[in-house]
């Protein structure tokens, strides 16, 4: 449950950026990824399956991961997504199955667009390696930036603070009765608004990058969620 979470504006603003790291987490509870250490190719087995990742040197380049990482993490993915991408519904149910005291529909929407990163309408292996690669191996300044991604909903380059708003609700709607005590219809606005005049250093009405970045790096909280899931896989 979450209670004493929400009660600081340091670990309210914690809220905001460590459920994108646990959501790598409930990704391998949920079997998407697999860390067996059991013999696998050598290179990405590619039979029925729609979708042809890039070759491993290429994503060896592109991230973080070794190659005997990059070959466990494609079983586990192929295990799963047979024809070789995820969709937004298997988000959804991804997170039904983990939330069921809420609705995760709207926060899986939000995660599964900030994983598409060339808004195709489905999620890759490539796309999902990339974006793990940051959120468990990223520097600080990377994993911020995938964040303020997440909360950038139109993707124009800033925040707002309705964007900021939908977000927030999602994340409750999602936690559903898992809070404590229960939570009133306008505490998400409420908490929005702490986050807001922080963030917003020059109360221009939109955050950017760079104020939100500056915001979270001087709170030590979230530079400590930074380092939650580095070892992980």
């Amino acid at each position: 449950m979450l209670s004493a979470i929400w009660e600081t504006e340091g670990l309210q603003t914690v809220g905001i950026v460590v459920l994108v790291f646990a959501s790598i987490k409930l990704l391998h509870i949920l079997g998407l990824i697999s860390f067996s250490e059991d013999s696998v190719e050598d290179e990405l087995e590619l039979s029925a399956v729609r979708h042809r990742p890039e070759g491993l040197e290429q994503l060896e380049a592109q991230t973080r991961f070794s190659r005997k990482e990059l070959q466990i993490l494609y079983r586990g993915f192929k295990n799963e997504c047979p024809s070789g991408v995820v969709n937004e519904e298997t988000f959804k149910d991804i997170y039904a199955q983990f939330f069921p005291q809420g609705d995760a529909s709207t926060y899986a929407h939000f995660l599964f667009n900030a994983f598409d990163t060339d808004h195709n309408g489905s999620v890759s292996f490539e796309d999902f390696v990339m974006g793990l690669s940051i959120l468990l191996r990223g520097t600080v300044q990377e994993k911020l930036i995938w964040a303020f991604n997440l909360y950038d909903i139109n993707k124009d380059g800033y925040i707002t603070k309705e964007e900021m708003l939908d977000i927030m609700k999602a994340i409750y709607d999602m936690m559903g009765k898992c809070t404590y005590p229960v939570l009133k219809e306008e505490t998400p606005r409420q908490h929005v608004e702490v986050f807001f005049q922080k963030m917003d250093k020059n109360k221009d009405g939109v955050v950017t990058i760079d104020e939100f970045i500056d915001c979270c790096q001087n709170d030590e909280n979230i530079m400590r969620s930074m380092h939650l899931f580095e070892n992980v896989l």
